[in-house]
């Protein structure tokens, strides 16, 4: 349950904070050359710069590290590792899919397309762009969730009691090594394919 739970919370924030950090990328893309110079530019070349930082230290330190940090440095009194294991997978996820949404983006003709045929922005937003954006995204998303799903596996470092946890207590209690190992990996597997399906 644990497993689930920190997997799933974690995609929604992972979705969250994506978005957020893919709409102020975009934007600084798209708009960076033809902006008026102000405090608008100033704070969108601040933040565009945050989220790169971001992007760089999250996509190029690995997750048990991270959840490492969470755990023992930033909250290190923290009594249950459960809801620093969401959002620190979360966090995590978040940099994942600021890139998946950036990369698959809509043609911008199709906002084009949609104002041509006599529709106003809300109508072409929802009839017309973001059901495209959401077919394009939403398989990658899902492969997001079952990554997660995986990820999730470290947490048990921080006294989180998920699967893997469980294996490490039967293996203890029973000094059986192969049996407990192999059943969590079924039932990973039995999980992946689940959410796959």
């Amino acid at each position: 349950g644990n497993t689930i739970q920190i997997a799933l919370a974690a995609v929604l924030l992972g979705i969250l904070i994506g978005t957020v950090v893919a709409i102020i990328r975009s934007t600084h893309d798209k708009t960076r050359e033809t902006m008026r110079p102000g405090p608008g530019r100033v704070l969108l070349n601040i933040a565009d710069f945050l989220c790169k930082i971001y992007l760089t230290v999250i996509r190029g330190t690995p997750a048990m590290i991270q959840i490492l940090i969470m755990f023992f440095v930033v909250f290190s009194t923290a009594r249950d590792g459960t809801p620093v294991a969401m959002l620190t997978f979360g966090i995590n996820s978040g940099a994942y899919v600021a890139e998946i949404i950036r990369g698959m983006a809509v043609d911008a003709g199709q906002d084009e397309a949609g104002r041509s045929l006599g529709l106003n922005f809300p109508q072409t937003m929802f009839c017309i762009v973001i059901p495209q954006a959401l077919k394009n995204v939403l398989p990658a998303l899902a492969n997001e969730f079952i990554v997660l799903l995986k990820e999730t596996s470290v947490a048990c470092y921080v006294a989180v009691n998920d699967l893997t946890k469980g294996g490490e207590i039967i293996r203890s209690q029973t000094y059986i090594q192969a049996m407990p190992l192999l059943i969590v990996a079924a039932l990973y597997l039995l999980m992946v394919v689940f959410f796959s399906y």
